[in-house]
């Protein structure tokens, strides 16, 4: 008795299940199922394909099979891999939301049309979506990317093939965008970086000066820094040992200049300490076979460009040459670095005096000061004298370029808000000049 009415109590929970989960709600279910775990493999994929290490990406090169064959030729082409993810992780995303809200309408509990009822959906759908196909693949293949990436590979690569005409359609979009926005930072100017740093030096105190290096780095050239021939000790290459170690300890440098003739035949550079092992030698110790190749720049070299050389190169000093191949003067790396972080001084160096400050308006600069020095001192624009038509790099360059020749003793020379009154001269050159700064 019992038996014979549990039977029809089953069939009606049959009919019920049937009827509420039929052939086309498991279809709906089964293809959410299969669309989160798609998404989470191709989650996990992108992520593994981007966290190889170079030591396993040689290990793929190495082994030769199928799989390792297509790894290789997406990791190739990144800009395609990444796009081909994305399109297909969000087309993946979207065909899941709308399977699985259908599935949540239709055979579950919201069946209504409430605003609450559509807030629970939204937010089931978008924690399984986020939970098992973001978060979880993209943390399994961080830790196991070689696992991820060489299971994934194949559907990967259909997608690679599926999504073509759309992946190359993004990668040369993102390209002409990318250059539409080189043109537009190519178009900020080092006038517009000085503009825009003088507008917030009221808020700048000690790094004003540094900040100021720093964008005018790029355009100062190594002849405006540089040493002038004049004022650098270097030796004749013919000169015997015991000479070399007076003029060593008189120059006080650890590196040496050394010509042949003339200054402007250069032969080699002498560094100190490769003669430190050879102290006690004779006079006739043969110390040229210790120089080293000079490195030689243009005159119009960019100082960026020059400290990307010494860096590549390990090297400290260069021989600063002219249009002619003669020898300008000799810039150094603490040279280079001084325009931006100011003077660098020592236990070592002597105090060098350029100029004094006789009061508010009124300095005394040596002739041999640089233009790119002066400017900073006296603190006027970097423009200042861009209206002479020669091309001047110390103080006495600027007085002949005004004057047309070297001026005698006290002579007054005026150029817009600036006197320069000459104190020292001879017939060679212009030793002393006085500046005055008029209000």
């Amino acid at each position: 008795m019992e038996t014979s009415d549990s039977v029809p109590l089953l069939c009606s929970l049959l009919q019920i299940t049937v009827n509420t989960f039929d052939f086309f709600a498991i279809t709906y279910i089964c293809i959410s199922i299969i669309l989160l775990m798609t998404s989470a493999l191709i989650t996990g994929a992108e992520t593994a394909f981007f966290n190889l290490k170079n030591d396993q990406i040689k290990d793929i090169e190495k082994k030769k099979n199928f799989r390792n064959k297509l790894r290789l030729k997406l990791l190739n082409n990144p800009e395609k891999l990444l796009a081909t993810t994305t399109i297909a992780n969000n087309f993946i995303n979207i065909s899941f939301i709308i399977f699985a809200g259908i599935n949540l309408s239709k055979n579950f509990v919201f069946t209504g049309n409430s605003s609450w009822e559509f807030i629970i959906k939204i937010f089931t759908i978008a924690f399984f979506l986020l939970l098992f196909g973001q978060s979880l693949p993209k943390y399994y293949a961080q830790k196991h990317p070689e696992r991820i990436s060489y299971s994934s590979v194949i559907l990967i690569s259909l997608f690679y093939k599926i999504f073509h005409p759309f992946s190359t359609l993004i990668i040369k979009s993102t390209s002409l965008i990318n250059k539409k926005l080189a043109l537009i930072k190519q178009n900020i100017t080092i006038d517009d970086l000085s503009e825009a740093l003088n507008l917030t030096s009221e808020q700048i105190t000690e790094e004003e000066n540094i900040l100021k290096g720093i964008v005018k780095f790029g355009n100062i050239s190594a002849k405006e820094i540089m040493k002038s021939r004049v004022d650098v000790m270097a030796i004749d290459i013919e000169s015997k040992f015991k000479d070399l170690l007076e003029y060593i300890i008189e120059s006080g440098h650890s590196r040496i200049p050394v010509y042949a003739e003339t200054f402007d035949n250069i032969k080699g550079m002498l560094f100190i300490k490769d003669l430190l092992p050879h102290i006690d030698k004779t006079n006739d110790f043969n110390w040229q076979s210790l120089l080293r190749q000079p490195y030689f720049v243009p005159e119009n070299k960019k100082i960026n460009d020059l400290l990307k050389e010494f860096q590549e190169n390990k090297i400290h000093m260069a021989i600063v040459i002219d249009e002619y191949g003669g020898t300008s003067g000799i810039v150094t790396l603490e040279d280079v670095i001084e325009e931006i972080v100011g003077e660098i001084t020592d236990e070592s160096d002597e105090d060098e005096i350029i100029y004094s400050k006789l009061n508010n308006s009124t300095y005394l600069f040596e002739g041999k000061t640089l233009l790119n020095d002066f400017v900073k001192i006296i603190n006027i624009e970097d423009d200042y004298f861009d209206d002479l038509s020669g091309d001047v790099d110390t103080i006495a360059g600027i007085i002949l370029e005004l004057k047309g020749e070297i001026p005698i003793k006290n002579t007054k020379i005026e150029y817009k808000n600036l006197t320069f009154t000459i104190e020292s001269v001879d017939k060679r050159r212009i030793k002393q000049i006085k500046v005055t700064i008029k209000e």
